[in-house]
C-alpha cells in the first residue's frame, strides 16, 4: 500500500502521484456506500498492483466549486474585460474561499483592455482589496506571484473566459492548453478546461480547474456570510450580533458612509446576505 495525492480526475478515473511515479486509479466500492467522493488534492493509500484508491486521508479543507482539497491558496483569476469584471461575482467567491478556510489571492487580467477612466476604477478596487489583507496581482506581474506562491498548493478558480488557462500556458508554454474565444453576446468565456488537473510549475502546484458562469452560497447562513467580509470585523457595533443593515449605531455602516467601506462590498454583501443564505 502505497501513499500520495491525486493530481488529475476524468469521470471516475483519477490520477494519483506517489513521488515522481504516477497510478491510474479507481475508487472501492465501498466510497459509494459512505458517500465519499475523491477530490484532486486528497492524500490518499492505494494498492498500486490493483490500482484502487483504498482510503483517503483526513482533509485540512474542501471547496465545493471547483472541488478540489487541501489547498493553501485560491488563486481568484478575475477579468476586467470580455468578460467585464463583476464585483459581485468577485465577493461571492472571496466568501467561498474564506469560508472554507482557504487563502484567497487575486489576479486581474485584461488591463490593457481598459480606457483611462476604468483603469482608475481598477487601481481603487484593487488597492482596496489590498489594504483588507487579500493579495493582489495583475497577469503582467507572474514573477511576483509566482515567488509569492512558492511551494503551495494553489487552486485557480474564476469565471470562465478570465484567462486562468493562459496564465498557466505563460508559465509553461510546453503545457499548450487550450484556450477559446469570449462570447461577446453573453459577456463570458467557454469552457476550454474539461476536467481538474495539477500541473507543478516553477515550485507551484497548480490546481487547473473547469471555470463557471454562476455560483452560489446557499449553504451557509446568515452569521457565516457576514464573517466573510473580513474588513467588517474591524468596526465595533452597538449590538453584538449586528447584522449591518437596519441596526442603529453599527459601526460598519458609519465606516462605510465615512469611506473606509468600498461601496460595492457593502451592496455585495447585502444582495449576498439576502438572496443566497439559509
Amino acid at each position: 500500500m502505497l501513499e500520495g495525492i491525486i493530481i488529475k480526475n476524468i469521470s471516475n478515473l483519477y490520477t494519483v502521484a506517489v513521488g515522481n511515479v504516477t497510478y491510474d486509479c479507481v475508487p472501492r466500492g465501498r466510497f459509494r456506500k459512505e458517500k465519499k467522493t475523491p477530490l484532486v488534492g486528497d492524500r490518499c493509500k492505494i494498492d498500486a498492483k490493483e490500482h484502487y484508491i483504498l482510503e483517503l486521508l483526513p482533509r485540512k479543507n474542501e471547496l465545493s466549486r471547483p472541488s478540489v482539497a487541501n489547498t493553501d491558496y485560491a488563486l481568484i483569476v478575475t477579468s476586467l474585460k470580455k468578460p467585464d469584471f463583476s464585483s459581485l461575482l468577485l465577493d461571492k467567491e472571496l466568501s467561498c474561499i474564506i469560508l472554507a478556510n482557504i487563502k484567497p489571492v487575486i489576479c486581474f487580467t485584461k488591463e490593457d483592455l481598459l480606457t483611462e477612466e476604468e483603469t482608475k476604477q481598477y487601481q481603487e478596487i484593487r488597492a482596496y482589496y489590498t489594504s483588507i489583507g487579500v493579495p493582489c496581482f495583475s497577469n503582467t506581474e507572474l514573477k511576483e506571484l509566482l515567488k509569492f506562491l512558492q511551494n503551495s498548493i494553489v487552486v485557480l478558480t474564476g469565471q470562465t473566459g478570465a484567462g486562468k488557462t493562459t496564465i498557466l500556458n505563460r508559465i509553461a508554454p510546453e503545457l499548450n492548453l487550450k484556450t477559446n474565444e469570449i462570447s461577446t453576446a453573453l459577456n463570458r468565456g467557454k469552457h476550454t478546461t474539461r476536467h481538474t488537473e495539477i500541473h507543478v510549475l516553477n515550485g507551484v502546484w497548480f490546481c487547473d480547474t473547469p471555470g463557471f458562469s454562476s455560483l452560489e452560497l446557499r449553504n451557509y447562513k446568515k452569521e457565516e456570510i457576514k464573517n466573510s467580509f473580513i474588513e467588517f470585523s474591524n468596526y465595533s457595533c452597538y449590538y453584538r450580533d449586528c447584522m449591518h443593515k437596519q441596526e442603529p449605531d453599527c459601526g460598519v455602516k458609519k465606516a462605510l458612509e465615512e469611506g473606509k467601506i468600498l461601496k460595492s462590498r457593502y451592496e455585495n454583501y447585502q444582495k449576498i446576505e439576502k438572496e443566497e443564505s439559509l
